[in-house]
């Protein structure tokens, strides 16, 4: 099995073309599998495309993009990780798709 992936990391996923953002929490991770959004170079932001910013990755997490994704199954590299205060704003965006009313 795979090394557990964080929630904030940045990963480059084969066969995927743009960097993903783990926004799963740790202990979901442990299984093998996270949810991961895009971060799309080019955007504007919005409510749901949050920009992002390391040394290695500048982008537009698409909040609404979520995907499952079993990394038992692909080939991936960590390639930065992003702070806490931006992970909340990221999650707080996720967690107001599924908000009722």
């Amino acid at each position: 099995m795979t090394e557990a992936l964080h929630q904030g990391e940045i990963i480059k996923i084969e066969k995927i073309r743009h960097p993903v953002l783990v926004v799963s929490k740790n202990f979901f991770n442990e299984t093998g599998e996270i949810i991961g959004c895009p971060i799309f170079r080019a955007g504007t932001q919005s409510p749901l495309h949050i920009r992002v910013q390391t040394k290695e990755v500048e982008g537009y997490v698409q909040c609404e993009k979520l995907a499952l994704l079993d990394m038992r199954q692909r080939g991936f590299s960590m390639i930065a990780c992003i702070k806490m205060r931006e992970i909340i704003e990221i999650t707080d965006a996720i967690q107001g798709i599924f908000d009722y009313v």
